[in-house]
């Protein structure tokens, strides 16, 4: 039995795995074998291996240093199956992608400026370059972490995310159907959604059509429970028009991204969202998420464009949001664009912190005599 080491990070308001794409080549296993044993997988306690057993808990980075012109780490993200033993390259973490830059500071691999370190990181998931700006006074990182975020209940060093011309990396088009709205019709019902493809591809849904209304968010993620199925057909079907897969059974689990949009009760928010992650309710935002929220913002025509203008509308002499904001069952998390030149950055700013340096023992690979699984949904058709 040979060991691996990794490290144990909080990123944002999930918690991944790091491992050096080195370390991984010389086990003689592929990542997708790997990984699903290291965490345990298949098993929805995931208790033989370091899985957290939720969507959040179960993932993994994988960096190297960039050989690519103005890149400092190229880094992949791995989605691990928790009832399968799978791993889903299919997409990206905002919230893991600090692991990334955090790894490279706290390695040396990047030399530390005075008050901002920018480390340029590229994820190979999506093709994204993401910089990522760490606060480093006097050349150094801070004594104290004290930046917090919505979602995680203690501080970390304080990341900035920012995605370069995030628009269609995934897919090609910003708009992959080419509109700002799309008819999904799944069985009998249709539906009214945007497909967009920014940091992530992602299908919005309005929540009204769920019943679910601004003054009841705070119950969102229980009276979704019982529409869980219908939503998975909605967004397998999405993935078909959007291009990403022939057929709505080949769609991934991870990708494309679904989440819930509403006009929210109050004024300290700009949109209710739910997002859906791995076919449950997620207790926060995946940044990939709100990257694609903020680039449907400045769309016009999509559904968030749609309860934005409505919003104006309403409020007499009020024309544009500064900053998305996005209440979500963490809290609210704010957005930024930048535009520098002939890049249009957009981004969040998040806090990381590493958990626990490791040395994890490898098993070999074997056939589980018992598997713990959820229940599955059924996939059907959808035209």
């Amino acid at each position: 039995m040979d060991d691996i080491q990794a490290r144990w990070v909080r990123g944002g308001t999930s918690k991944c795995w790091v491992f050096e794409a080195q370390d991984i080549s010389k086990t003689g296993f592929t990542a997708d074998t790997l990984l699903p044993r290291l965490f345990g997988s298949p098993d929805v306690r995931q208790l033989d291996g370091v899985g957290g057993g939720t969507s959040t808990t179960s993932k993994a980075v994988i960096v190297e240093r960039s050989s690519r012109p103005g890149v400092d780490v190229d880094f992949t993200f791995a989605q691990v199956g928790i009832d399968e033993p799978v791993v889903d390259w299919g997409s990206n973490c905002g919230n893991c992608s600090t692991a990334a830059g955090l790894h490279a500071v706290e390695l040396g691999w990047v030399e530390l400026d005075d008050e901002i370190t920018s480390v340029t990181t590229y994820n190979t998931n999506t093709r994204q370059t993401i910089v990522q700006r760490i606060p480093t006074p006097q050349g150094a990182m801070p004594g104290r972490m004290t930046a917090r975020i919505p979602g995680a209940p203690f501080s970390g060093y304080e990341i900035g995310l920012g995605f370069v011309n995030p628009a269609g990396r995934t897919t090609g088009h910003l708009l992959p159907t080419g509109q700002a709205q799309q008819t999904i019709t799944v069985g009998e019902t249709s539906w009214r959604t945007t497909l967009i493809d920014a940091g992530a591809p992602l299908v919005l849904v309005e929540a009204d059509a769920l019943g679910l209304t601004g003054y009841e968010y705070g119950s969102w993620s229980r009276q979704v429970t019982d529409h869980l199925p219908a939503l998975d057909r909605v967004r397998r079907a999405a993935a078909v028009a959007m291009g990403m897969v022939p057929a709505p059974g080949d769609a991934e689990r991870a990708v494309p991204k679904l989440g819930l949009v509403g006009s929210p009760a109050d004024e300290n928010a700009d949109i209710n969202v739910l997002m859906l992650s791995m076919g449950a309710p997620h207790p926060a935002m995946p940044i990939t998420g709100s990257v694609a929220m903020t680039a449907a913002a400045l769309t016009p025509g999509t559904l968030v464009d749609d309860i934005l203008a409505a919003r104006r509308n309403a409020a007499d002499g009020i024309t544009e949001v500064a900053d998305l904001r996005l209440r979500t069952p963490a809290g609210v998390l704010s957005t930024f664009v930048e535009s520098t030149g002939s890049d249009t950055i957009i981004g969040v700013s998040r806090t990381a912190r590493t958990i626990a340096r490791a040395v994890l023992p490898i098993p070999e690979p074997e056939q589980a005599d018992s598997v713990v699984r959820r229940p599955s949904m059924a996939v059907e058709g959808a035209s």
